[in-house]
């Protein structure tokens, strides 16, 4: 996550360690801080591996240096892009790092195959609690804090499986009582009016 996130803020322009910090710390909000203790041997593993460069920034001051992406690193982000490994795809932090470079990829059928991967995660049934090996629905937890974070993971889920579609140019499905067989978030039928 992190070296891609470099490439990425990279191939949109040459960035002094110091603003790509700042971009990185931006992108991944709270959940991930990057610290210096896990991005300056990042940039060195990179500048070995020849996928960005490290110039001398004169106006800045004698310590200071100012990063660019190398055609190779380039290359390498947009694999990343590509094929980004599974733990990408499933993990939302990892995955909003894949979205904030995915136009960098020229082809739109590529960009598709990467949203399709993660449209199929998650319409997979899912949850933070089981029951054996069933996930529970929020209507079935009884702790109104476990609740409350299925509730919050149903309309996350929900909003970001809209902007999927939408932005796959699918049909968008209705989202009711029929739905909640398949989706371990949604809400529970409502009950049959009594006869």
């Amino acid at each position: 996550m992190l070296e891609l996130a470099i490439l990425g803020f990279l191939a949109e322009g040459p960035l002094p360690g110091h603003e790509l910090r700042r971009r990185i710390s931006q992108l991944t909000g709270y959940t991930r801080p990057v610290s210096d203790g896990s991005l300056y041997p990042a940039i060195n593993r990179l500048t070995r591996a020849g996928l960005i460069e490290r110039r001398a920034h004169p106006a800045a001051g004698a310590a200071r240096y100012v990063l660019s992406v190398t055609a190779a690193g380039r290359a390498e982000m947009l694999q990343r892009l590509r094929k980004p490994a599974d733990h990408e795809i499933t993990d939302f932090t990892r995955f909003y790092v894949v979205l904030a470079f995915l136009s960098h990829l020229p082809d739109v059928a590529e960009r598709h195959a990467v949203l399709r991967r993660r449209l199929e995660f998650l319409e997979e049934p899912a949850s933070f609690f089981y029951d054996n090996e069933r996930p529970l629905r929020a209507e079935e937890v009884a702790d109104p804090y476990r609740r409350g974070m299925l509730l919050t993971a149903r309309a996350t889920s929900r909003a970001e499986r809209t902007w999927l579609r939408e932005a796959l140019g699918e049909e968008l499905p209705v989202f009711d009582a029929a739905c909640t067989d398949s989706d371990p978030h949604a809400p529970a039928a409502p009950a049959a009016p009594a006869s």
